[in-house]
């Protein structure tokens, strides 16, 4: 079901290292998003893709990791990534990189969909310099990262919570490092128009 399989695709921050991610791989998940609906049909992006040890070892440091835990310092030591996709924007085929950006998270999304039914999965990643990781790549200038991709295996245990209004929306983990992730009820994130007396009245 396709519900299970959005369900299914977490932002993992814990990966099985022992499960290497082939290169085949990599390419089947930018074919799946190559078909993804594009702004004006512009398709403006190239895929970077890593899975050499000398490839995530150089761009591994280049990345930060959840935000709102920094004491935990993830992924940990033996737990990290076995694939990267650099999603870069050619600026040769489109030079305006924030009118794409919702084609990123698109193209992002798509990837990590077919990922979870590759038996994978994975975590879009924001929290990076461009220019760094352009010069650690050595990619040419009109090659521009836009959002970077990690793939692996996932090697952790992911609980998603209902949240109630007024609650907290961070994520947390528990004693045993369980990975807690708060979900707006979908009572709350509907909008309806409902009758009253003949009358339309937005209820929200």
């Amino acid at each position: 079901m396709f519900k299970d399989i959005v369900k299914s695709s977490r932002s993992w921050r814990g990966y099985d290292e022992s499960r290497k991610v082939t290169l085949d791989e990599l390419k089947e998940l930018v074919d799946c998003a190559r078909f993804a609906p594009s702004s004006v049909n512009r398709q403006p992006f190239m895929y970077y893709l890593a899975n050499e040890p000398e490839q995530l070892a150089v761009i591994q440091p280049l990345t930060g990791w959840a935000r709102a835990l920094p004491e935990k310092g993830l992924p940990y030591p033996g737990k990290r990534p076995t694939a990267f996709i650099v999603i870069c924007q050619n600026t040769q085929w489109e030079e305006s990189v924030s009118r794409f950006q919702k084609d990123v998270g698109i193209v992002a999304q798509t990837m990590l969909l077919a990922a979870v039914e590759m038996g994978l999965g994975g975590i879009m990643i924001g929290n990076f310099s461009p220019e760094k990781i352009s010069k650690a790549l050595k990619l040419p200038s009109h090659l521009v990262p836009v959002l970077i991709v990690a793939i692996g295996k996932p090697d952790e245990e992911i609980v998603l919570t209902e949240a109630r209004p007024g609650e907290s929306l961070n994520y947390y983990r528990d004693e045993n490092d369980v990975h807690y992730v708060p979900k707006r009820a979908l009572e709350d994130v509907i909008i309806l128009k409902e009758k009253h007396n003949g009358k339309n009245h937005t209820e929200i």
